[in-house]
C-alpha cells in the first residue's frame, strides 16, 4: 500500500457514517523510508462520520509486525492494535500542528490519512522488543549463550555481605 491510497473523497459522500478497510502491508512504512520492521500485515479500519461542519474518523488497526529482538536479534511477531480518534475541521488554511484536530482549507474534497495512520503503527509497536522465547527461556541463540558467559559473577562484593562501615550510614536513612 502506498501513502495516496489512503487518500479518503468525501466531496460525494452523504453526512452520516461511512467505512473503510485497507490492507497495511512493509511497502506503506518503506514509503515513508521507515525500515525497522521486516514485515507488517495490518488490517485498518477507518469509520468516517460526516457532517455538515466537519468530519470525524476513527482508526483502528489490528495485525502483526515482524521485529528484531533488542536482546538476541532473532525476528519475532509482535501483535500490533491501535486506535485514533481525528477531527478534521474546514479553515482558511492548512494547519495540522494539533495532533487530534486537523483543519483543512474549505475548498478541498479528500483528506489523506497516511501521515496519521504511520504515526499511530509506529508508536503502537513497544519500545522494548523482546522475543518471547526470551521471556520463557526456550529460545536457544548464540547471542544469549554469550550473554549468558559474559553475565557477571556472584562475588563478595556483590553478596549480601557489606562492608561494616557503611552499616551506620544506612541507619541514618532508615532512622528519620
Amino acid at each position: 500500500m502506498k501513502k495516496k491510497e489512503l487518500t479518503i473523497p468525501f466531496l460525494g459522500l452523504k453526512q452520516g457514517k461511512h467505512e473503510f478497510t485497507y490492507e497495511i502491508d512493509n511497502t506503506f512504512f518503506e514509503s515513508f523510508e521507515y525500515s525497522e520492521f521486516n514485515a507488517a500485515n495490518i488490517e485498518l479500519g477507518v469509520l468516517l462520520n460526516k457532517t455538515s461542519t466537519m468530519l470525524e474518523f476513527e482508526l483502528n488497526a489490528k495485525g502483526v509486525v515482524n521485529v528484531n529482538c533488542d536482546i538476541s536479534n532473532e525476528p519475532y511477531d509482535e501483535n500490533l492494535s491501535a486506535d485514533l480518534d481525528l477531527v478534521v475541521n474546514f479553515g482558511n488554511e492548512f494547519n495540522d500542528e494539533d495532533d487530534e484536530i486537523l483543519i483543512i482549507p474549505h475548498g478541498e474534497h479528500q483528506v489523506n490519512l497516511a501521515q496519521y495512520v504511520y504515526e499511530m503503527l509506529v508508536l503502537a509497536v513497544p519500545q522494548k522488543r523482546v522475543h518471547p522465547g526470551v521471556l520463557d527461556g526456550s529460545l536457544e541463540s548464540d547471542a544469549l549463550k554469550k550473554l549468558q558467559e559474559l553475565q557477571p559473577k556472584e562475588t563478595k562484593e556483590n553478596s549480601k555481605d557489606t562492608d561494616p562501615r557503611w552499616d551506620a550510614l544506612k541507619k541514618l536513612i532508615t532512622d528519620k
